[in-house]
C-alpha cells in the first residue's frame, strides 16, 4: 500500500505516537478479552451446574405433585391459592465495562398458602420443590444472560483488537519506515551536497593561493 504521508520530522513523531497508542490499545483490548473469556467460562460451568439442579428439582417436584394428586385428587383449587411471584429484582454489575445482570428473588417468610386439612405431605414437598425451581430459574436466567452479554462483548473486543493488530499497527509501522527512509535519504543527499560544496571551496582557495 502506497504511503501518502509527507516525510517530515513532525509527521514522523506524530506517526510514532499513533503507533505507540495503537500497540497500547491492542494490549489493553487483549487483556480485556482474556478477562471476559475467563468470566464467561466460569459462568458457563455455573450454568451447567444450575441446569442439572433444575432438572433434578423439577423431577422431584413433579413426582411429589403426582403423588399428591393420587392421594388427594387433582389439586386445581390448591394451585389457585398460590400467589403470583412479584418479588423479582434485577440489578447490574460491571465487568470490564460490560453490564452484567444480577437477578434475585425477594425472600418471603409467608406460611404455606393453602389449607393443610385437605392436603398431604406430598403436596408440601411439591410446593417446596417448585419454589426451589423458581429460585434456580431466576439464577439460571442471570447466568445465561450474562454469558450472552459477555460473548457479544468478546466478539466486539476481538474485532477491535484484530483491526489494530492486522490493519492499524502495520500501517503505522509502514509509514514510520517510509518517513525514516525518506529523511535518511534526504540527509545523505544534503551531506553529499555539502561535501561537494566544501570540495569546490577548497579547490578554489588552493587555486587562488
Amino acid at each position: 500500500m502506497a504511503v501518502q504521508t509527507v516525510p517530515t520530522k513532525g509527521n514522523l513523531l506524530a506517526t510514532k505516537k499513533s503507533l505507540e497508542l495503537s500497540r497500547t490499545g491492542f494490549e489493553l483490548l487483549d487483556r480485556k478479552r482474556n478477562i471476559l473469556i475467563r468470566e464467561m467460562m466460569a459462568l458457563i460451568d455455573r450454568a451447567a451446574s444450575i441446569q442439572d439442579k433444575i432438572d433434578t428439582t423439577y423431577a422431584q417436584a413433579y413426582k411429589a405433585l403426582q403423588m399428591a394428586n393420587i392421594a388427594s385428587g387433582i389439586c386445581y383449587e390448591v394451585s389457585r391459592t398460590v400467589p403470583v411471584e412479584n418479588g423479582l429484582n434485577v440489578a447490574f454489575r460491571s465487568v470490564m465495562g460490560v453490564e452484567i445482570p444480577m437477578v434475585s428473588l425477594t425472600e418471603h417468610n409467608d406460611p404455606i398458602p393453602y389449607g393443610l386439612s385437605s392436603t398431604n405431605s406430598m403436596m408440601d414437598r411439591a410446593y417446596e420443590r417448585f419454589n426451589e425451581v423458581k429460585r434456580l430459574t431466576a439464577e439460571l436466567a442471570e447466568v445465561e444472560n450474562s454469558v450472552y452479554r459477555l460473548a457479544d462483548a468478546i466478539k466486539k473486543t476481538q474485532k477491535r483488537a484484530n483491526a489494530l493488530k492486522n490493519i492499524m499497527i502495520p500501517r503505522f509501522e509502514e509509514t514510520v519506515k517510509f518517513i525514516t527512509d525518506a529523511l535518511e535519504e534526504k540527509d545523505r543527499e544534503e551531506f553529499s551536497r555539502l561535501k561537494v560544496i566544501k570540495s569546490q571551496k577548497t579547490a578554489k582557495s588552493q587555486k587562488n593561493a
